[in-house]
């Protein structure tokens, strides 16, 4: 009997990214990155706040002013044209409505979608230090903060932008469980599933969640599991380092202690400790214990997100 065809993993995208020509000045943004190698991967649901408004292209474009903390969007020509609110309330209209996305991917330095250090100017016409946050943007990472969020300007950073795409597929993953109906068991699955990659990025919030999912049993499920996932989020979110990565290869290459010889060993060794110092890229011992798991296969192994969290032809390991 075939497999049923999986649906694609639906993300939301600030339609400039993808070249349409919806900014200000009536051109675009494209990322060759977004529009071309992501989008292979991903359905991408494009989004422009402030032409959703009502706002034309081109037209005069707009600023962020006063608290950085909680900056109106007003016209950079006529600061009477405040929309502020409209965007406010859009970003939550999104959030709503795109249920079914797995992700957002947001135009950098942007007063509507920009995530962090977008230009907030005081009163005297001087940008604030640090910047703020577009007001679409903030709405929609406080309406669904589990959502991995991310700027198209750090997608430039290859540990960023395999942090970002490991915690897409993560959250569809865990949303096709809660499709199918979540249980105990297939939640305790996915955890176990996941331990290395927690491990990477979080060692100490992935003894906590091992502790947390002990217990899994003595509380409501339709409790425990939001309250989980957020927890896992959070912790997948933290970029994993050269030491934590090395770490996890350790205690893999620990399973196959009795499986291969003291010369492929000290090889694996060898690759690993060249990975630590920063001489080869992650996908250098990876490559190396996947070839010796196929030969000595571990089912607990087979089945760690870790060992693959994202399609292999996305190459994201090359480059950390």
């Amino acid at each position: 009997m075939p497999h049923p065809v999986r649906a694609p993993i639906k993300v939301g995208i600030s339609a400039c990214l993808l070249g349409s020509p919806v900014r200000f000045n009536g051109g675009h943004k494209e990322s060759r990155l977004c529009s071309e190698t992501l989008a292979r991967h991903f359905e991408f649901v494009p989004v422009c706040p402030e032409v959703a408004i009502g706002l034309g292209t081109p037209r005069e474009p707009i600023r962020l002013v006063g608290d950085p903390t909680q900056p109106r969007a007003v016209g950079s020509v006529r600061p009477d044209l405040d929309v502020t609110d409209a965007l406010h309330a859009y970003g939550e209209r999104v959030a709503e409505e795109l249920q079914d996305i797995s992700g957002y991917i947001l135009m950098q330095k942007s007063p509507s979608c920009g995530m962090e250090r977008v230009k907030v100017y005081k009163d005297d016409g001087h940008p604030v230090k640090g910047g703020g946050t577009g007001v679409f943007a903030r709405a929609l990472m406080q309406a669904r903060p589990d959502l991995p969020v991310e700027e198209d300007g750090r997608l430039n950073d290859p540990v960023l932008r395999e942090n970002f795409l490991t915690r897409i597929f993560a959250y569809a993953e865990w949303h096709r469980l809660l499709d199918a109906g979540l249980t105990r068991k297939a939640l305790v699955e996915f955890h176990a599933r996941y331990k290395y990659q927690l491990m990477a990025t979080d060692p100490v919030q992935y003894k906590h969640l091992g502790r947390l999912v002990a217990t899994v049993g003595q509380a409501p499920l339709e409790s425990f599991a939001p309250a989980y996932f957020s927890q896992l989020m959070r912790a997948l979110k933290k970029t994993a380092s050269r030491g934590t990565h090395s770490n996890v290869l350790q205690h893999l290459s620990g399973y196959l202690k009795n499986d291969i010889c003291g010369e492929d060993k000290q090889e694996l060794q060898r690759v690993i400790s060249q990975y630590r110092e920063g001489i080869v890229p992650l996908v250098v011992p990876l490559t190396l214990l996947k070839h010796h798991f196929r030969h000595h296969p571990d089912r607990y192994v087979a089945n760690q997100a870790y060992l693959q969290p994202h399609p292999e032809d996305l190459s994201l390991r090359n480059g950390i």
